[in-house]
């Protein structure tokens, strides 16, 4: 198993012990794996559309790096658009992943992900997202789960921790082109979820690949199509990520 400093670990579940609240439209389902000395640019896309409602669109840009063989670090620029604005600089968000297993060491890759977003607007104080990174491949077929808590500090508003999810299953195909499904949720408190009528499910079909450009260059992308399963999640939702691996 790989070894990660537990400080840093132990200190991200000590401050986690925010009202329910959509996903943004440019959420991605995030992977395990960590390849050191990587370096990353990518785009992600995303716009989600309920009766009723004015849409809103989400994106972001970012930069990341594999610093060690069980951490990659990356830093994005979010923006968004809602409520028929113009688009505006959302938040700085920095993310942490950490690759605890070796793929195919046990019956689970296992990886560990902390999040810290600063919000544009200070109000809003900041959020720290923390959970486990869950895969498995059953031949071509791989699944992954990510259980995952949401907490805001220092916020105007009442602070609660949160519980969601991400979920991914894709049909390795061939590099180029492989397809599956997708999903996300929201259910509220950790320990006392919302009603079910309250709660924001999404879920549809998705594709994925990988195009090498030679050398270390690699260029992966994913798009998806989702669908409300809750009837207060988004009736639909386009989402698609770009990255330029190198």
């Amino acid at each position: 198993m790989r070894r990660v400093p537990q400080c840093l670990i132990a200190a991200a579940l000590a401050s986690v012990p925010a009202l329910v609240h959509a996903a943004d439209p440019d959420e991605y389902v995030v992977m395990p794996g960590v390849e050191y000395g990587e370096r990353e640019i990518e785009l992600r896309l995303g716009t989600a559309t309920k009766s009723g409602e004015p849409r809103e669109s989400a994106g972001s840009f970012a930069f990341g790096y594999g610093a060690t063989t069980w951490w990659f670090t990356e830093v994005y620029a979010k923006f968004n658009r809602e409520n028929g604005q113009s688009t505006r600089f959302d938040a700085f968000e920095w993310e942490n992943k950490f690759q605890l297993t070796e793929p195919g060491q046990y019956f689970l890759d296992l990886g560990f992900l902390v999040e810290i977003e600063f919000p544009h607007e200070r109000a809003e104080g900041y959020e720290l997202r923390i959970g486990p990174l869950l895969q498995k491949d059953f031949g071509q077929i791989q699944v992954n789960f990510n259980p995952l808590l949401e907490r805001r500090f220092h916020s105007d508003e009442p602070q609660t921790t949160e519980f969601g999810y991400q979920w991914q299953i894709k049909y390795r195909w061939r590099p180029e082109f492989e397809f599956g499904a997708q999903g996300f949720g929201e259910v509220g408190k950790w320990n006392d979820w919302s009603p079910g009528r309250e709660q924001e499910h999404i879920l549809g079909p998705a594709i994925f690949g990988k195009l090498a450009l030679g050398g270390r260059n690699v260029l992966r992308y994913n798009a998806a199509v989702l669908f409300n399963a809750s009837s207060a999640a988004p009736d639909h939702t386009l989402r698609a990520q770009l990255e330029y691996e190198f």
